[in-house]
This record gives C-alpha cells, sequence and structure tokens, in this order.
C-alpha cells in the first residue's frame, strides 16, 4: 500500500513497503511537523531552489541520511554532500533513477529558478502506484504525453495561482493527465495565494469529472 501525507504548501511524503520519500519539505505551521519530528526518510527530492520549496531538505538529509534527488546545477547547492545527492551530481529532465524502491522520472516545469532549472517527477511505488508531482508550473501541453507513458494514480498540483497555475488551469491539467485523482496544493500559505480549493472542485467537475479530488488537510494522509 502507498500513502500519501500532505504538510501544507508543496510539501509531501509519500511512503511504500516501509520506506519513506519527501519532496518539497517546507513544512508550514499547520503541518505541526518540523525536519527533526517529520519522522525516517529515505529519499528527498527538490523540484527547484525557491525556499519555500528546498524547505529543511538539508536537515532531513543530515538527520536521517537520506538521498536527495534535485536537477544538475541546484543540486550541488543545497549543502548536501556529494556521497548523499542521487546520481552523485544530480539527474535532469527525462531521466528516471531508482531509490529506496522508488522510480522516480524528472519532469519539466515551467516557472523560475535561480539555479538548474525547475522540475517535477513521476514516482513509481513499489506496489506499481505513479504519482506526479507537478512543481511550481504552469500548464502545459507536455503533460497529456507524461499521461500517456504513465497511469497516473495521484496529480499533486498547484492551485493558487499568481506564481503556478489557477483553478482553471490545474482542472484541465487533470483532463491532460488522465489521473485518477489529484491532491491540490501550494494554496493558502501566503495571502496572495487562492485561500480555499472550491474554484478547483468546481472547474474539476466540469473539465475532468472522472478524476476524484482529495480534500485534505495539511497533516493527513490517503492511501492508494
Amino acid at each position: 500500500m502507498t500513502e500519501i501525507t500532505w504538510f501544507g504548501h508543496s510539501a509531501f511524503r509519500i511512503s511504500c513497503g516501509g520506506k519513506h520519500l519527501f519532496i518539497d519539505p517546507f513544512f508550514t505551521p499547520a503541518s505541526t511537523v518540523t525536519a527533526e519530528t517529520c519522522g525516517p526518510a529515505d529519499v528527498v527530492l527538490v523540484t527547484h531552489d525557491h525556499a519555500d520549496h528546498v524547505g529543511d531538505a538539508a536537515a532531513i538529509c543530515a538527520r536521517t541520511g537520506a538521498m536527495l534527488g534535485a536537477i544538475v546545477g541546484t543540486a550541488q547547492g543545497l549543502g548536501v554532500p556529494s556521497a548523499q545527492l542521487l546520481n552523485g551530481i544530480g539527474f535532469n529532465m527525462g531521466g528516471t533513477v531508482e531509490a529506496a524502491g522508488f522510480s522516480i522520472t524528472m519532469t519539466q516545469a515551467y516557472h523560475s529558478s535561480d539555479s538548474g532549472a525547475p522540475a517535477g517527477y513521476i514516482i513509481r511505488t513499489q506496489d506499481g502506484k505513479h504519482i506526479y508531482h507537478a512543481g511550481d508550473t504552469c500548464i502545459f501541453s507536455g503533460m497529456e504525453l507524461w499521461g500517456r507513458l504513465y497511469p497516473i494514480d495521484m496529480a499533486l498540483l498547484p492551485v493558487g495561482g499568481v506564481f503556478t497555475m489557477d483553478a482553471a488551469q490545474a482542472a484541465e491539467a487533470c483532463r491532460l493527465l488522465g489521473c485518477k485523482a489529484v491532491i491540490p496544493m501550494h494554496w493558502g500559505t501566503f495571502p496572495v495565494l487562492a485561500q480555499n480549493t472550491d474554484a478547483f472542485v468546481k472547474e474539476l467537475v466540469a473539465r475532468a469529472p472522472q478524476c476524484r479530488c482529495a480534500r485534505i488537510k495539511p497533516g493527513e494522509s490517503v492511501s492508494l
């Protein structure tokens, strides 16, 4: 069984077979966890170098010995020893690496980054579930290609607008991806972002009715 826990903003933990993978571990107060209390970690992924995504990546790797995955050019600047970097230097768009029973494919994202380039990830768990974390991005037509290549069981998509997709774009992204379910992220953290997911849910019903929305609170989990 695969379990997905949301810690608010874009921070998630994916657990399967006793292994734990974190993505963008910027823990909001609402999650009630910190780098010291978030539990064991085997892999930490960072989508891009903005502070609200890097979060506590280095601290978690230092405490747990977890491997860190990020794009070449960003991976080396996150304060993690090279021995703990996936592939020694990171990896790149379209590349797939294996770690702790997870298969991790890097996808493009359209955003900004001071190093490397922004990215997303498609993660295949030990029990064959596919989870797509889009990172910070707008909608783009290539999402349809990823949906053809991978049977996406759960998409983790930003819906807050301003810096990323808004409700309508994210709902249309679900149609392109053909994903079975979605957890909306990157909303409510800052005043400038959408403060709830109501508009997204309405758009999802209209644009991708086959996709189920998992509306969970920071600290809550869903199972696949």
